[in-house]
């Protein structure tokens, strides 16, 4: 889920840093620090997990061919793999010009294939980009109120603690104030979208396909 990471990384700092100053200088915290699991809690938002179940449904065709084509894409590697191996023990490990066309001919069939998986994936890569971006838009706010609620000032991720109670977990309180803000998002982009607000221009490049378009994003 690299967008959402992205956008985890934006959001901690500057929410701390926001919500400590909308503190009175004589204000003390009452909780102190908190953990929140930024990731995990877009994913497990409810307006995230409707939108994947609709993504499936509305794009099973798309991730149908894109999963197809990738196994034979994947076998056809494979089976260059497995010969140009074969070619270069049979030549007792040195390199020969038929070896080396051999090889180039297996890294241009890998280039031409990660090239068409890209064009099948785009549509389901910008939908799923699509609903991030709309979820992250209110990520802030919902950290801020979570934060607000919980009365913590400072929040970090996870991966900068090294252990902590559950108690000071406050994950599930951002997924509450995101169910809030943002019920439902749509999966179908604007013509033209592309992920960080900006419009497609001239040879503007496409999204990157997910390496399985029907698993969940993985961080980004």
């Amino acid at each position: 889920m690299k967008m959402i990471t992205k956008a985890a990384a934006l959001a901690l700092v500057p929410v701390s840093a926001l919500a400590l100053s909308a503190v009175p200088a004589a204000a003390q915290s009452k909780q102190g620090i908190a953990v929140a699991d930024i990731q995990r809690a877009v994913a497990t938002s409810n307006a995230y997990t409707a939108a994947r179940t609709q993504i499936q449904t509305t794009y099973k065709a798309q991730i149908d061919s894109f999963t197809a084509r990738k196994n034979a894409i994947d076998a056809d590697l494979r089976a260059k793999s497995t010969a140009l191996d074969a070619a270069l023990k049979a030549a007792g490990g040195k390199p020969t010009p038929a070896i080396q066309t051999q090889y180039e001919a297996a890294q241009t069939a890998q280039q031409n294939g990660q090239a068409e998986l890209q064009r099948l994936g785009e549509p389901i890569a910008l939908a799923n980009a699509y609903v991030e971006e709309q979820i992250s838009a209110k990520l802030s706010d919902a950290l801020k109120n979570a934060m607000t609620k919980s009365k913590v000032d400072l929040v970090l991720g996870p991966d900068a603690t090294v252990s902590y109670q559950p108690a000071v977990d406050i994950t599930q309180a951002v997924v509450t104030e995101l169910n809030a803000l943002v019920p439902s998002v749509s999966i179908t982009p604007p013509a033209g979208w592309r992920p960080g607000g900006q419009q497609q221009q001239g040879q503007a490049p496409a999204a990157a396909a997910p390496a399985n378009p029907s698993q969940q994003p993985t961080s980004r």
